[in-house]
């Protein structure tokens, strides 16, 4: 980490029910593959709209696939990050950047800290990994991810708007990084 790394916001109240999180099991992907779907259902459509990435056993092939397990044993969350030495999730984002995509909370654990706890986790990962920045996108009406990502000290990365595929950019998305 540089000596100009910013130090991440403490959760609060919220902290000392902080989740386990750990790399998914693949007996988990059903079950954090419906959380996505729930997650994103009123943005994207269920399913994703057939983004295959959408499916966790897709992005475990490549990708580090985390989940935020709560004191029952439940699913409460995932998100999905690149790996030291992977490519990117994202194609127009650079090596030095650990993008990350599909952070995913339950309806019924929104609201607790999940989320933040998630990001948390990916922002150490990325530190531990070597990586300068952690870089993400969202929808432009996802507010509340907005509001989430800027209290954990994001800035918006607007030279890295929208979601390009084979160089054509298929989705308005914001980006957002955060400077390790």
């Amino acid at each position: 980490m540089t000596t100009d790394a910013r130090p991440l916001r403490p959760l609060g109240a919220a902290d000392a029910a902080t989740p386990l999180i750990r790399r998914a099991d693949p007996t988990e992907y059903a079950e954090i593959d419906r959380v996505v779907d729930a997650a994103y259902a009123h943005d994207y459509g269920a399913s994703g709209g057939g983004d295959p990435m959408h499916r966790s056993a897709v992005r475990a092939e490549g990708f580090d696939v985390w989940v935020a397990i709560g004191a029952d044993g439940g699913i409460l969350g995932s998100v999905t990050t690149r790996r030291a030495g992977g490519d990117p999730l994202h194609e127009d984002f650079g090596d030095g950047d650990a993008d990350l995509r599909l952070l995913a909370v339950a309806p019924g654990a929104r609201r607790q800290g999940i989320g933040a706890a998630l990001m948390r986790h990916a922002i150490r990962q990325a530190g531990a990994d070597g990586f300068g920045a952690v870089a993400l996108k969202t929808g432009p009406a996802m507010h509340g991810a907005h509001r989430l990502y800027e209290t954990l000290g994001f800035d918006r990365a607007p030279e890295n708007d929208g979601l390009w595929i084979g160089g054509e950019r298929i989705l308005d998305l914001l980006a957002y990084r955060y400077r390790l």
